[in-house]
């Protein structure tokens, strides 16, 4: 069987990030601004300028898959599959094969984003492991030994923490996420910058400390999300850096639901 074209779209508050796949293959991949109103229309034409861009365009594509925190937007990646790739999206959740068997409260409840995290991270290094995503929340995800998804932690992310500072505090400021020179700050500035980016650190290695202390010593803990070049290295729990994991993990459910027989 010829290799897909295949849009791989993860859908967060705040970015949408995207990348174009052939066979096991990431040949592009970019970010936009997450539109909650956008039409299909309106993300068509904004992927496939960013195509055009690379080389490419969306009349190449056979397939898309989405995983989506924004439901207006799902509706909006199923009307543009529909519309220009003449055929429906693969969408993230209930029902959807995943080979990895859920041993949490309630299953649809699970962000979409998590699982397809959890699926990626489990296929490439097995398991025990824990995936940090640091978007709008920061979410903290375990695999057992086994491979069973189960559970996780969810926390303020690090621009939500400022803007959350910055609106409430009148007299505290924005500013630019970058690793402080020493914790102890000598400004309202380096204060805060402190306290978001090292508070963060601090925060997450505590909780994989503690989430290693139940899942097993060994696991494998992985960063990921718009902020994880960030975080990462000052940790000293995390282990891997891997930008585009929610990519691949979207691209390994396609598979296994594209594949006559995959079971869950």
């Amino acid at each position: 069987m010829a290799h897909e074209h295949l849009l791989a779209i993860d859908v967060g508050n705040t970015q949408t990030l995207a990348g174009v796949y052939h066979g096991e293959r990431l040949l592009h991949e970019w970010r936009i601004s997450t539109e909650p109103t956008a039409t299909a229309d309106e993300l068509a034409a904004a992927h496939d300028q960013i195509m055009r861009l690379r080389g490419g365009s969306l009349d190449e594509l056979d397939a898309l898959i989405v995983a989506s925190v924004v439901p207006t937007l799902t509706a909006g990646y199923r009307g543009l599959a529909d519309k220009y790739l003449g055929g429906p999206a693969l969408v993230v959740g209930p029902g959807i094969k995943t080979g990895m068997p859920l041993l949490i409260d309630n299953p649809r409840e699970l962000g979409a984003d998590r699982l397809v995290n959890a699926v990626a991270a489990y296929h490439h290094h097995g398991g025990p492991c824990i995936v940090v995503d640091f978007g709008t929340a920061t979410n903290v995800d375990v695999v057992s030994a086994a491979g069973e998804y189960l559970g996780g932690v969810i926390a303020p992310g690090v621009h939500t923490s400022l803007e959350a500072l910055a609106s409430r505090a009148a007299r505290l400021i924005t500013v630019d996420l970058v690793p402080p020179e020493r914790l102890i700050g000598r400004s309202t500035v380096e204060a805060m910058r402190s306290g978001l980016v090292l508070g963060t650190v601090a925060m997450v290695d505590g909780l994989v400390v503690r989430a290693r202390a139940e899942v097993g010593e060994d696991a494998t803990v992985i960063a990921t999300g718009g902020l994880a070049g960030l975080v990462q290295p000052l940790s000293e729990e995390i282990d891997l850096y891997e930008p585009l994991l929610t990519l691949e993990g979207l691209r390994l459910v396609h598979d296994l639901n594209r594949r006559p027989g995959g079971g869950r």
